[in-house]
């Protein structure tokens, strides 16, 4: 009988094998490498894009995913999203197990229907319907079938086959066609070594690509929109929210955004501005009369996000934000501008992608990007960038959120990509000068007052809003690596004007040393250690990224128990290479004092892959030298 069924499933698994290439919803059939790796497996995701014209788009999609397990629920990206002038024509799924067969059909009033913005935004048009599936055992299979229309052209999807990690593709091809009225432009990005085919007649162009292994991250390497292959498309004549446009570079469409979003928008009431005007009355430039206005913005206005009107990128009038003392990026950086202009300093709207990534905008590619919004202050030194939605960061400081990429700045006389500050290594400093005290018994009672600046400043200012208990929690996760911490005090100061971050911290825990006899082995750096090293890889497969450098200084006094003395010191290190540098030292001041003096660079940069290795052996050492002890002996009586 065994022999008989076991013979059943070969004749199954060779049927299932013999399907056409195309069979996709078995998970037997995909294949070999693109299962490494991956918690699920695109088999198939076909696009296409019909612009009948500058004001109607049809996009039709059929996504086939196979999941693998858990992890890969959330690679099914079934979800469309729709508003007032986006229309859902077609919608459904289909749910496949293991050998393909039919499981579940779910229809389109079984979609899951909610606002596609969070609980922090006020009112928005924009929803989502997405598919909520538990399924019964992995791995299993989704077919995606959704079509819409919309009468906004700005926006034309982009070929991205493969746009998560951990997912591989076995096949996805795109199709874009239009009218010969219509000028499509495109930018290729991250196709060399693709298994790609290309079309291109009057009025289509199509792509299609097959075998994508799954993206693994690696540490420190660049982020995925800049590795992943990808096809921009724009069209150079559109239509958003019934306003029509026609662009081809970025002047141009800086100009279109400037006169047909922006120009009409600045209607200050006339009793704000003879405010601000008195409030900058004394101040004798342009710098420090922004430093009021941006201060009195801070003060005046919260953000809240509001995402209705014209695709949510034209501002609300700076007489409603006025009126209201709220609104979203677009609104208060707008705002901004307004009193500026109201005062006589230039400043111009820039349109910026926000995250830590530094994603840039595409700066030889004129198209609707970015996901944010800041204020550019044109000087002759060095433009100021103004984060508008924070009622807490300081007068010309925008943190890891906005800083070191391209920007789109929006004048009157038309758009231009510059490029937001780069916080240095040199800038980017934490300085602690602390001391600790050693008893007999092991006992370590600690005080650290630190400094932050930079991107290190960005790291810690939110510290000053939050509860002592979550402070008591967060300087406990600080330093974890010792056991039994006790936060006995904290101070905390956030100053604004020299933007740097102060903190005094004490605390105190037993067992700090290990005794052996009548020896006693002291981990010199209590403070500040490092227990960060960065992942192995037998095989690195991307660049080495690191994206901000960084300067840690310590000046650490250490108390001796009284009996006990120094049996030895470890050595002086010192260690250069081309990340960075690492350099401690060990002083005895007397029988009781020991000086510990250490700092640690890592420059910023990009190396090749065959860097890595080296790069975490830096870290390692780092580790390796941070828990460098000294070795007391008690004194003879």
């Amino acid at each position: 009988m065994q022999a008989k069924y076991l013979l059943k499933f070969l004749l199954l698994f060779v049927l299932l094998k013999g399907f056409s290439q195309n069979n996709y919803y078995s998970s037997l059939t995909i294949p070999a490498k693109l299962d490494e790796y991956a918690n699920a497996v695109v088999r198939s995701y076909d696009t296409e894009i019909s612009l009948t014209s500058t004001d109607e788009m049809l996009v039709k999609r059929k996504r086939i995913v196979t999941v693998l397990n858990k992890k890969g629920n959330s690679n099914v990206d079934a979800y469309v999203h729709y508003d007032n002038n986006i229309k859902i024509i077609t919608l459904e799924a289909l749910v496949y197990n293991q050998y393909g067969a039919l499981i579940k059909k779910i229809k389109k009033k079984d979609f899951k229907d909610e606002s596609a913005v969070d609980g922090g935004t006020l009112y928005s048009d924009s929803r989502v319907k997405y598919l909520e599936y538990t399924p019964i055992s992995y791995p299993y299979t989704i077919e995606f079938v959704c079509e819409t229309s919309t009468e906004n052209t700005a926006f034309i999807p982009s070929f991205n086959p493969l746009t998560d990690s951990y997912v591989g593709v076995e096949s996805s091809s795109y199709s874009i066609s239009f009218p010969e009225s219509i000028t499509i432009r495109k930018k290729e990005k991250n196709l060399e070594g693709c298994d790609i085919q290309k079309e291109e007649a009057q009025g289509q162009i199509k792509y299609r690509v097959k075998n994508l292994e799954a993206f693994k991250p690696e540490d420190y390497s660049p982020p995925v929109f800049d590795i992943a292959p990808k096809v921009l498309f724009a069209s150079q004549q559109f239509t958003l929210e019934g306003v029509a446009a026609e662009v081809m570079d970025w002047n141009s469409f800086g100009h279109w955004m400037y006169r047909d979003l922006i120009a009409n928008t600045y209607d200050l009431p006339e009793s704000t501005i003879n405010s601000v005007k008195d409030l900058v009355k004394n101040e004798s430039n342009d710098i420090d009369k922004a430093k009021k206005i941006y201060q009195y913005v801070q003060d005046k206005v919260r953000y809240i996000s509001v995402q209705v009107g014209i695709g949510g990128w034209k501002p609300f009038n700076a007489s409603e934000v006025d009126r209201l003392g709220y609104g979203d990026c677009k609104a208060l950086t707008n705002y901004t501008r307004a009193l500026l202009m109201a005062v006589g300093v230039e400043s111009n709207y820039t349109v910026v992608y926000a995250g830590s990534s530094q994603r840039s905008l595409e700066s030889d590619f004129a198209a609707m990007q970015g996901n944010h919004v800041i204020l550019n202050i044109p000087s002759p030194e060095e433009n100021i960038w103004l984060e508008c939605t924070s009622q807490k960061l300081p007068f010309g400081f925008i943190g890891d959120f906005t800083d070191d990429r391209d920007v789109l700045v929006i004048t009157p006389e038309g758009g231009k990509i510059e490029h937001t500050k780069k916080y240095s290594t040199e800038e980017n400093t934490q300085h602690i000068k602390g001391e600790y005290i050693i008893s007999s018994d092991g006992f370590i009672d600690a005080k650290a007052n630190i400094i932050s600046k930079g991107i290190q400043y960005d790291d810690k200012y939110w510290l000053e809003t939050q509860a002592e208990r979550d402070l008591d929690l967060h300087y406990k996760k600080r330093w974890k690596y010792i056991n039994t911490v006790t936060i006995d005090k904290m101070t905390l100061k956030n100053d604004k004007t020299n933007i740097a971050f102060k903190e005094s911290i004490d605390f105190h825990a037993s067992n700090y040393t290990k005794k052996a006899g009548n020896r006693m082995l002291l981990t010199v750096n209590a403070l500040n250690r490092n227990t960060h090293v960065p992942d192995r890889y037998k095989t690195r497969k991307y660049p080495l990224k690191i994206k901000r450098g960084f300067i840690y200084e310590d000046d650490v006094k250490i108390t001796l128990p009284l009996d006990y003395e120094v049996e030895s010191l470890p050595k002086n290190i010192l260690v250069e290479n081309k990340f960075g540098i690492y350099k401690a030292e060990f002083i005895k001041q007397n029988d009781s004092t020991v000086v510990y003096k250490r700092k640690w660079v890592v420059n910023d940069g990009e190396f090749p892959k065959e860097d890595y290795e080296d790069f975490r052996s830096f870290f390692k050492d780092v580790s390796r030298y941070d828990n460098s002890k000294i070795a007391l002996i008690k004194t003879q009586l």
